[in-house]
């Protein structure tokens, strides 16, 4: 990973669960079960936070974390995280669990996710028109005999005329 408080995340989680740090524009994300519950930037971690946790945050006065945008300043649904909870092994285990369920509430699907629905709708895809066309030979075989037979009924008034006297 290469950043030390990044990598120092595993050991303050510990007690929250597994997570997984990944390098993202000029941070980390920090995630858990697939879904970004915190993002650290400039050695600061911020949490995942949303209407109904918000007043946890509010209540410690802390700030969103906010990018430039275009000249204005833009908050993100990330808040600074209480450094208590870099003390307290219980303590980050209960903000880690606040961030995941925001993580939750927003709806967004996890990328591996998606990757795995798209990867099975585009086999279904494929394997709809291979039942169709197996359907469709399973068809010709059953009017292929059919047709034999009759020849095999005609053949045979065939040659009898042809051997009949004139």
């Amino acid at each position: 990973m290469k950043n030390a408080f990044a990598d120092s995340l595993h050991e303050t989680f510990e007690r929250f669960g597994r997570i997984d740090i990944r390098r993202m524009f000029s941070g980390f994300g920090i995630y858990h079960e697939g879904r970004m519950f915190a993002l650290v930037i400039r050695d600061t971690l911020y949490l995942k936070s949303d209407a109904e946790s918000a007043a946890h945050f509010d209540r410690l006065h802390l700030a969103p974390f906010t990018y430039e945008r275009q000249g204005q300043q833009m908050p993100m649904s990330y808040r600074e995280a209480p450094p208590e909870l870099f003390e307290d092994r219980e303590e980050a285990a209960l903000w880690g669990r606040r961030a995941y369920e925001a993580a939750l509430r927003s709806g967004t699907v996890p990328k591996a996710m998606r990757k795995a629905a798209a990867a099975k709708k585009a086999a279904a895809a494929k394997k709809a028109p291979a039942r169709k066309v197996a359907a469709k030979k399973t068809a010709a075989k059953k009017a292929a005999p059919a047709r034999k037979t009759a020849a095999k009924k005609t053949a045979p008034a065939t040659k009898a005329r042809k051997a009949a006297p004139r």
